[in-house]
Parts: C-alpha cells; sequence; structure tokens
C-alpha cells in the first residue's frame, strides 16, 4: 500500500516515524512519501518537504509567510495527484492539515488524522471540517472524545504516543555520563518554531545568571536555527544540545518549557517545570479572544487544575519567572507538583497508541481498498 504523510513539528516527526515503522511491520509492501523531517527520513520513503521549512507560529507569522504557504499548498495538491496514495495520513499541524484534507477528499483518498487537532482550545468552527473532510479520526486525550461526540463526530481513541517513545527510548550513554557530571541540570525547552526561539528562549536565558549552582541547557531539535540560537545565547551562561531532550530531562532538576507536548513528556520524566508562552502583540490579541480553556499546558488541562505555574504573554519576564523557578528547586510547590505528576501518569495510562493507529490505519486501509 502506498501511505502519503504529512506532519508539520519535531513531535510529529517522531509519532510519524514511529507510525511508519508498525505499519512496516503490518504491511510489507508499504511504500511512504511524506512532508517531515529527519526521524521520519531515517525510517524509509520518500521526503517532500522537510518540517524545518514549514514552522510558523502565531497569526501575524503566517500572514507573514502566505507566500510561502500558498506555494505549499499547491505543490501538494500537484504532489498528491501525481502519486495518489492509498491513504493520506495528517498528524496534528491543523491549520495546514485541515486545508489540505479537502484536496485529498476530492481525489476519493481516505483520510486519517492522527492526535485530533485541538478544536476544544479556541475554534470549534474546525469540528465541520473534520466532519467533512476526516473520514478517520485517532484522539490522544481522554477528554477529547466527549467533546467530539457533541460535534456528533465518533473517534477512536488510541491512548497517549509519548508512553510509546518513553519505554524504548535507549539514552545515549556518552551524553548521560557528561550530564551527570557537575551542577545540577535546569532544563530549557523552548520549542522549535523560529518565532518560539524569538519569544521564549530570551526570557529563559535571563535567569541563568541567578542560579550559578546550576548547568542550563537547552535541549535543541534539530529543526533549530543554529545563527538565530547562538544570537539569542551568545551572552549566557547556557549550553546546546540537540536531539538529546530525553536524556536532559532524565537527569534534569527543573525545566523552562515552551507550551505544547513538552510540557507533558517533562511531566512524565517526572521533572517540576515552569510553562512559558508569549505570541507576537498581533497574534496575542486575536487569540486572546478567541481561546475557550483555563489553561495552555496539557499537564494543567488533563488534571483540570492549575498544577504547574503558567507564564503568558507580559506575565512572561525575568523577574516572575526567577520566583517561579526558585519554588520548584525547593520546597512545598516542587512537592506538589511531584505529587500531581503521580496523578497525571495514571490518567494518562499505558498507551500503545501508535501501534493500534497503525493496525486502524493499515486494517482500514485494506477495506477501503476492497471496497
Amino acid at each position: 500500500m502506498k501511505y502519503y504523510i504529512v506532519v508539520g513539528e519535531p513531535s510529529g516527526d517522531m509519532y510519524g516515524a514511529e507510525l511508519m515503522t508498525h505499519i512496516q511491520q503490518l504491511d510489507d509492501k508499504a511504500t511512504f512519501r511524506f512532508w517531515g523531517g529527519n526521524k521520519m527520513e531515517s525510517v524509509g520513503g520518500e521526503q517532500v518537504c522537510h518540517i524545518k521549512e514549514r514552522s510558523f507560529m502565531g497569526i501575524w507569522e503566517v500572514v507573514a509567510n502566505l507566500f510561502k504557504i500558498k506555494r505549499n499548498f499547491k505543490y501538494f495538491k500537484k504532489d498528491i495527484i501525481a502519486n495518489k496514495p492509498d491513504a493520506l495520513i495528517l498528524i496534528d499541524y491543523p491549520g495546514f492539515n485541515l486545508r489540505i484534507a479537502p484536496i485529498a477528499k476530492k481525489l476519493d483518498i481516505p483520510i486519517h488524522y492522527f492526535i485530533a487537532p485541538k478544536v476544544w482550545a479556541w475554534d470549534s468552527k474546525r469540528t465541520k471540517k473534520i466532519k467533512a473532510f476526516v473520514d478517520y479520526l485517532y484522539c490522544i486525550l481522554p477528554f477529547e472524545l466527549e467533546f467530539f461526540a457533541k460535534h456528533k463526530i465518533k473517534p477512536d481513541y488510541v491512548g497517549n504516543p509519548i508512553m510509546d517513545l518513553m519505554p524504548k527510548h535507549e539514552h545515549d550513554a556518552n551524553v548521560l555520563n557528561d550530564l551527570q557530571n557537575g551542577k545540577p541540570v535546569i532544563a530549557l525547552l523552548p520549542g522549535s518554531r523560529k518565532m518560539e526561539l524569538k519569544n521564549m528562549l530570551p526570557v529563559m536565558t535571563t535567569v541563568t545568571p541567578h542560579f550559578p549552582n546550576y548547568r542550563f541547557i537547552i535541549a535543541a531539535s534539530d529543526a533549530f536555527d543554529d545563527a538565530l540560537l547562538q544570537t539569542i545565547t551568545k551572552d549566557y551562561p547556557v549550553e546546546v544540545i540537540k536531539g538529546k531532550t530525553y536524556e536532559i530531562l532524565s537527569v534534569a532538576k527543573a525545566a523552562l518549557v515552551t507550551s505544547g507536548t513538552a510540557t507533558l513528556e517533562t511531566a512524565l520524566w517526572n521533572v517540576p517545570q515552569v510553562v512559558c508562552y508569549k505570541f507576537s502583540k498581533i497574534s496575542y490579541l486575536i487569540v486572546k479572544s478567541l481561546i475557550k480553556i483555563k489553561y495552555i499546558s496539557l499537564v494543567n488541562l488533563i488534571l483540570n487544575k492549575a498544577l504547574v505555574t503558567e507564564l503568558i504573554q507580559d506575565e512572561l519576564e525575568p523577574k516572575k519567572l526567577k520566583k517561579a523557578l526558585k519554588n520548584i528547586l525547593e520546597g512545598e510547590k516542587r512537592k506538589e507538583i511531584l505529587n500531581g505528576y503521580a496523578a497525571l501518569r495514571i490518567r494518562v495510562g499505558n498507551s500503545g497508541a501508535t501501534l493500534k493507529t497503525a493496525k486502524l490505519i493499515y486494517d482500514r486501509t485494506n477495506t477501503d481498498k476492497l471496497i
């Protein structure tokens, strides 16, 4: 079978690679064509467009790159017509994926959406697009089932794919040995998009001189803009390690984390964290008027309480970040977070999400082919 996969972020690249591996095990004739990253490329298949070419954050940033985005839409249409697959697999990345779904729908290509768009957060109108253009929807958060049921959509709940990656991750012994020597580690996870680096990392680095007894390490993805990273960090005592996020989290005492999947990963590694997020001013004003949830981190959303501190927009400034970090290094707040993480792990549970999803996609692709 021919599988066409589209992801837009490093986390999607991780899950895409895992999904591809399981599909290969089920389908010995599987071929892949994808918009992904290095991890998917390592599994095999043909890379169409790398994620580092499509990392835009915030409404203003999207507007500023409209020409490039439109060019990507046109190329996708041309490419999927030329390589008509047996299944299109969309992973997260709704701004792009929900706009290309209608193209595939017109071509009668079955559409599988793994990691449902977070329409419950701020754009429930997108549920109409999901209902109209997505054939199979796979949810990874338990509360999503009830939300989609209200909109007469019946997804499959497969569990959270993070739980698949953590137990099987093989640590780099050399990196671990280096990390465990010397000062305790504070991890910085500023996201991977260029605008995330510009908005979050400068504030994160300003606190480093106030904690001289700690070693600050940026857990960088392969998609990081090295020149921008150097410009932001050159005046601060920080180190950069690429592609070793789990090694860093496994030894970290605390972390400063950009909101997203990384907040849940950090919690599952049992690392107390401060969640940071900052849009451009225009994007923030628009998003603030639309957002419908109390929290931005997956940790707080899943637990439905403010377990970890969230510093958003103007709240994300050096003085408050310094105080929040100090609170989680020692004392009652640290104990509270670690106790809360225990409850979180029970709610997330053991998953097998990517294997479950791969089986469903394989079975349904074969069924669709027979029909």
